[in-house]
């Protein structure tokens, strides 16, 4: 048996940690967030730019990291054949290879690589200070191995001429938001996820129905219209002439609440200055998606409008107001604070109106009851139990425990909630 080699010992270290090299900053360059990457890139950091330039082109990438991963490796090999050789014979060989493929396993590819999965600017930026000139001086073998190799995918019918972009459909983005964690702070990804619920409700989902919307009648005596625009809380009104089917415009209440009803002008002095400051009803299908009624309100630089069902029947009323509510909320946990048809009881229990929206109450909530179907959620109950209860009925709707506390003949009108509402941590 000879000495231990030292010379060809300390270079198969050496290849070890180059293989290693090799390993990690393939997973490294490859796991970069992309966004983080251009947007480091865009503010000037040199490792950033010449990481991206390098991604532009991923099959020059990754067949320059492949030579050089692949020929360290062959060369460990030969080089621990030849130190097994020296130190006990043809009979060491094998036991050279089963250790050489366990250190290279471990220091070589699974360490170095969950680094880089870990934390990839670390390893990626500085290794892309490397590939760079690299992949200038092993251009000609680079480009003939991404020859062969690109022509190969190409009798299999994949494209490589270009990287291909492909979008995303509304739940795959839904997923991107989601899974991003703590790399989008909670209260941006529940705004994000607002916006993508725009292309899937309507404006007849969070429109305030006919039966609650307030207005003017121009039918009514001038004291009663001015009393009336006096006591309201908005800040536009629907102008009515004769009952809610006959809306003839909207108007802002702050050019009225000054105009005091003068005999001498006239008997109908409030009711013609209504009509002339009135700006023509804005009407819109029960069935528009919210995005495109958010692009309809920007479009023609309009806050309220007047829903219509296929027959021309007014439905209900939808304000810009409630449409942002729709991306980003309210703004305060407790949803006694914000929904007027939220109030909690002595015993700490909810009462909730059911005229409110079922998206409505999902958002005060943070539940998850379907808005496929019936819109309020007086109307989930009648479907769930399919009739009229009574007064103290208790049902368990989609997980939640509510108890009938009062009814019409034709509708449910409040509900108990049993349990505590759920804390947002927005």
């Amino acid at each position: 048996m000879d000495q231990v080699p030292l010379a060809e010992l300390l270079a198969l270290i050496a290849l070890l940690v180059l293989s290693g090299f090799f390993s990690g900053s393939e997973t490294a360059l490859m796991t970069l967030n992309r966004y983080r990457l251009r947007h480091q890139a865009e503010q000037g950091h040199r490792g950033a730019i010449l990481a991206r330039r390098l991604l532009d082109r991923p099959d020059k990438l990754i067949g320059l990291i492949l030579l050089g991963n692949n020929f360290v490796n062959i060369l460990a090999s030969s080089l621990a054949t030849i130190i097994a050789l020296k130190l006990g014979g043809e009979g060491a060989i094998a036991i050279a290879a089963g250790l050489l493929t366990l250190v290279i396993l471990i220091f070589s590819e699974v360490t170095p690589k969950t680094l880089a999965a870990l934390h990839p600017e670390l390893l990626a930026y500085p290794a892309a200070y490397i590939y760079t000139p690299l992949l200038k001086l092993f251009h000609p073998v680079v480009w003939a191995v991404n020859f062969v190799t690109n022509n190969l995918l190409r009798l299999l019918g994949v494209c490589t001429d270009a990287q291909q972009i492909q979008d995303l459909s509304q739940e795959e983005l839904r997923t991107v938001v989601n899974e991003a964690g703590v790399m989008i702070p909670e209260r941006s990804r529940d705004m994000l996820l607002a916006i993508l619920d725009l292309e899937s409700a309507t404006v007849e989902d969070i429109m305030i129905p006919r039966n609650d919307v307030e207005g003017i009648d121009l039918q009514d005596s001038e004291e009663e219209i001015l009393a009336a625009i006096k006591r309201s809380s908005y800040t536009r009104l629907p102008l009515f002439d004769g009952g809610l089917d006959n809306v003839i415009g909207i108007f802002n209440t702050r050019d009225v609440l000054g105009l005091p009803p003068e005999p001498t002008q006239g008997p109908d002095h409030v009711r013609t200055y209504l009509r002339m400051i009135a700006r023509a009803p804005y009407f819109v299908p029960e069935g528009t998606q919210l995005y495109q009624q958010l692009i309809n309100f920007q479009r023609i630089k309009a806050r309220v409008a007047m829903v219509v069902d296929e027959y021309g029947d007014f439905q209900g009323l939808i304000t810009l107001a409630d449409l942002l509510e729709e991306i980003v909320g309210e703004f305060t946990t407790d949803p006694t604070d914000s929904y007027p048809d939220i109030h909690r009881a002595e015993d700490g229990s909810l009462m909730i109106d059911c005229s409110i929206s079922v998206r409505e109450l999902n958002r005060a909530m943070r539940w998850t009851l379907s808005t496929h179907g019936p819109k309020t959620l007086n109307g989930l109950i009648l479907e769930y139990l399919e009739t009229i209860p009574q007064p103290g009925t208790s049902l368990m709707l989609d997980g939640h425990p509510l108890e009938i506390m009062q009814t019409d003949e034709k509708a449910v009108k409040t509900v108990k909630h049993l349990d505590m509402p759920a804390k947002s941590n927005a």
